[in-house]
């Protein structure tokens, strides 16, 4: 039986879920693409909580006409630079059955570099 591509994505995320957990001191860094957005957001599992988030949605990005990888560099950077006015340091990198590959590398680097650890 093959699998659609929505189907083996949630296959693959169900997959890495069962393996990783935020909390509040390490939450998980859940990246979500579609095909013209990309967005982040710090969650804690332990209380279901949201604690940042971060979109190419935001007036910063938004305003700017660049490529989509472009755009997810600063989203990364973004979300680091929430992150730490939070005081978070250490996140658990959520990559939600997206291949590590392209935009979501990209988002992850930016957010790296601008000092987020994972």
């Amino acid at each position: 039986m093959a699998f659609s591509k929505v189907e083996r994505r949630l296959k693959i995320k169900n997959g890495i879920r069962a393996k990783i957990k935020g909390t509040a001191e390490k939450p998980r860094m859940s990246v979500y693409r579609s095909n013209k957005q990309i967005s982040v957001q710090l969650v804690d599992d332990l209380s279901g909580n949201t604690l940042v988030a971060a979109t190419s949605l935001e007036k910063e990005v938004a305003a700017q006409k660049v490529t989509k990888t472009e755009q997810a560099a600063k989203v990364g950077a973004i979300i680091a630079e929430k992150a730490k006015k939070a005081g978070i340091e250490r996140v658990v990198f959520d990559r939600n059955g997206f291949l590590y590959h392209g935009r979501v590398k990209q988002l992850a680097d930016a957010a790296r570099e601008a000092g987020l650890k994972f």
